[in-house]
């Protein structure tokens, strides 16, 4: 049991002023000392900063401490006061010009963190020690960022797959002429959507497997039909080496030609609804599409496409009887296609949010591998309902729906976001899993509580978040009002996967982006592509087996030992939690000092009179370059701008004051809620 006086000393290879710099910075106690969740200044008080403090572990309580911080650098002492526990540390730094001993005197330590309570005197030590090693690591460089999650062996990678998929069921014994069935279906079409839903038409043919709001069809039903579709489509000419674009919501026929067009083994090119008419055309002119299916209310913005690509819609439409829609081409479907010459590609268009739009190519799944990668951190479980309101048009939805598969898991749809009807959906299909993006979980926190409660959401058991990182207040409030069910997802169009909070990640630090799944592993490196120390700030690169083939129409991402650059810039923390601070370049010097928005974005977010913002850099005459917050107002409130320059003063510092704060009606965001910085860029700044 610690004893109320616990006392620690270390020799550390650092000069006593850096070491100093480095302990009177909040930011760094949460990158180098487990169990430190976070660490900010909250506010000052007669002069002396007040850190807020959230401390705990993974299965214990959290503490939020407000620690008043009093320092003496001519003297070398630092004081940590929590009067609150009647608890404090005192630290004094000694020494010459390169080492330093560091005596750290603990008083009341049982009353900060939760675990303390249960660990003897050397324990404590060895946690203040660990820590300020790592500081130690952190100026003399140690390459210590790369996390990797299993073993750096493709054979006992492989073993922890056939672990992962044995345990969760998706193998299991069944019926012999089943399992062939399944195994066949796999073998004529890969692990495709395909591949997918010809297996599970040889396992259960009849089960439900997508509802979406004009009724529902079983995994039989879609086989059947997205094969009279391909062979519709094959005497319309298309075939392997073809290209199909496909513009369209989320919806049971998108499926079938998503289906359809990977039984021919044909490129499938996913276009958003965000996308102009120019840019589609011009993505059907250098793709040399030889088809494309609309939405009918989309069907406007193929009008420049070439008068060459065959055009069909998804569904009939009475107002254009000239357009052959789904239906009409699976009446007309017969026979079968068979096995493809080779797997089609399905091409992405990356978010667009700080530029313009990339095309990427998506590798085919070659065996159990990326289910095993989401099953090692999400609580998916067979038979299970889930309902998808994340767009299939892009790399989350679409992931989503993969899964789903071998998981044989009931799919309903929403075609249109509206999170009133999100609630409801969930309450009348009894949904266990929600796949979301960040903007849909916000929209659903925004509904007044009396709405929330006409709803029965207790069979809603996970709910997975991806496309763009979740505030620190989102994920806050989301636990408070739903409980410990939700999982945030770090990846993108180009890596696929990269990281997965849970909700243990998010209870300690709720803006972690997570760990490596199964078979993955990320790394934070310098400009000069060399390992960085654990909480230093740098390129984050991630590698795993489905990573992009690479961009149509760019260069490829930098690739270091199988790994590609994300374009994000983060850090690792010291029990391996990615944290991404910014897109690359999206940082800017301002006055000298390297600075960069979501710090800005995370801090504006817990004030109530916020309801979203975003920020961007800009040039400035007298610093470089500056900061411009741009925020949408709660109902009801007004905005101080002189206010909220004073509350990131304290809370950041000088550096991250935005010069101008704008008040706009709403952000600009592409069809998958991810905010489009490039367009607030281009905009006339208003004070």
């Amino acid at each position: 049991m610690v004893t109320e006086i616990v006392d620690a000393s270390a020799d550390l290879a650092i000069a006593p002023g850096v070491l100093w710099d480095l302990l009177t910075d909040p930011r760094n106690y949460a990158r180098v000392f487990p169990g430190i969740g976070a660490c900010d200044v909250h506010e000052i008080v007669d002069g002396r900063p007040v850190w807020r403090m959230r401390i705990g572990g993974s299965d214990t309580e959290i503490h939020i401490l407000d620690v008043r911080v009093i320092a003496d650098r001519a003297a070398g002492t630092l004081e940590l006061q929590c009067t609150e526990r009647r608890s404090f540390a005192a630290v004094a730094l000694s020494g010459s010009a390169d080492r330093t001993r560091a005596t750290i005197t603990c008083v009341a330590p049982d009353r900060v963190h939760p675990l303390m309570p249960s660990l003897p005197n050397a324990a404590a030590a060895e946690w203040i020690s660990f820590g300020l090693h790592r500081l130690v690591d952190l100026v003399r460089g140690a390459p210590t960022s790369m996390v990797l999650n299993g073993e750096d062996s493709t054979v006992r990678t492989q073993a922890g797959v056939a672990m992962q998929i044995l345990s969760t069921g998706v193998l299991r014994s069944i019926r012999p002429d089943r399992m062939y069935k399944q195994i066949n279906g796999l073998a004529t079409y890969g692990f495709t959507l395909a591949g997918g839903y010809a297996a599970m038409a040889g396992h259960t043919p009849k089960r439900i497997a997508v509802v979406d709001d004009r009724g529902a069809s079983s995994f039989g039903d879609i086989h059947a039909r997205s094969g009279r579709l391909a062979t519709a489509l094959a005497e319309q000419g298309i075939g392997a080496g073809d290209v199909v674009g496909l513009l369209a919501r989320s919806h049971l026929e998108m499926i079938e030609i998503v289906t359809a067009v990977a039984k021919l083994g044909a490129d499938l090119i996913f276009l958003t609804t965000w996308l102009p008419a120019q840019r589609i055309a011009s993505l059907a002119e250098s793709h040399r599409m030889a088809a494309i299916f609309a939405d009918p209310e989309l069907a406007p913005l193929t009008a420049y496409v070439p008068p060459d690509v065959m055009r069909f819609s998804t569904f009939s439409d009475p107002a254009r009887p000239d357009q052959i829609g789904v239906e009409e081409l699976i009446a007309a479907g017969r026979g079968d296609v068979g096995k493809p010459d080779h797997p089609g590609r399905q091409i992405l268009l990356t978010a667009g949010t700080s530029g313009p739009a990339k095309v990427a190519v998506r590798p085919q799944p070659r065996g159990f591998s990326s289910i095993a990668a989401l099953l090692s951190r999400l609580p998916f479980v067979m038979n299970e309902t889930m309902l998808i309101a994340a767009s299939l048009s892009h790399s989350w939805g679409l992931a989503a729906m993969h899964i789903s598969l071998p998981l044989r898991a009931q799919v309903v749809l929403l075609d249109r976001f509206d999170a009133a009807e999100c609630l409801r959906l969930i309450a009348e299909h009894r949904v266990r899993t929600l796949i979301v993006v960040p903007i849909m979980v916000e929209r659903i926190l925004d509904l007044p509580a009396s709405v929330r409660a006409r709803y029965d959401l207790s069979s809603l058991e996970v709910v997975t978040c991806g496309g763009a990182p979740l505030s620190e207040a989102t994920v806050l409030r989301f636990t408070e009002i739903f409980g410990e069910i939700l999982y945030t997802i770090y990846g993108s169009t180009e890596v696929s996967l990269g990281a997965i909070a849970e909700p243990a990640d998010l209870r300690v630090s709720p803006t972690t982006a997570g760990s490596p799944p199964l078979g993955a592993k990320f790394a934070v490196l310098d400009h000069d592509s060399r390992l960085l120390p654990v909480g230093a700030i740098g390129r984050v690169f991630v590698g795993h087996h489905l990573l992009t083939e690479g961009y149509i129409d760019a260069p490829p991402p930098e690739e270091v030992d199988g790994m590609i650059d994300t374009g994000d810039v983060g850090y690792v923390d010291a029990v391996g939690r990615l944290f991404v601070v910014a897109r690359a370049e999206e940082l800017i010097v301002c006055d000298g000092q390297t600075v960069y928005p979501r710090p800005v974005e995370e801090a504006l977010a817990h004030l109530p009179q916020i309801s979203e913002s975003a920020v961007v850099g800009g040039p400035d005459r007298e610093s470089g370059q500056r900061l411009s917050a741009f925020i949408v107002a709660r109902p009801g409130y007004v905005i101080d701008a002189d206010a909220i320059r004073d509350y990131i003063r304290v809370r950041l510092g000088r550096a991250w004051v935005p010069r101008d704060v704008v008040v706009i009606d709403a952000l600009p965001r592409n069809a998958s809620g991810n905010i489009l910085k490039r367009v607030l860029t281009q905009q006339p700044v208003r004070r």
